[in-house]
């Protein structure tokens, strides 16, 4: 296997359930909000989940480690970045 196809397979590893569950319950908290709502900015989730935007920002880390989310640009502002959540079924 090449470099190339390892990193490969690193990226395309998508996350479950099962890694969300051992996750603080502010990841919790957040997975299932994003669970659903299809896409949300971090601020929209701060205001949904009444968490504080450190707090968020933090289990969008935790969620992201777990590659249980996927993050993009915000195409009505570049300054923000777009969240959903990305779970094997």
């Amino acid at each position: 296997m090449s470099a190339s196809e390892s990193l490969r397979h690193e990226t395309d590893k998508r996350g479950t359930w099962d890694d969300v569950r051992e996750l603080p319950p502010s990841a919790k908290l957040v997975a299932k909000v994003l669970e659903y709502n299809e896409t949300m900015t971090q601020q929209q989730i701060a205001d949904e989940t009444l968490l504080p935007s450190r707090t968020v920002r933090y289990a969008l880390n935790r969620l992201d480690d777990e590659h249980v989310i996927d993050s993009r640009f915000s195409f009505s502002d570049a300054r923000k970045r777009l969240y959903s959540l990305d779970i094997e079924a």
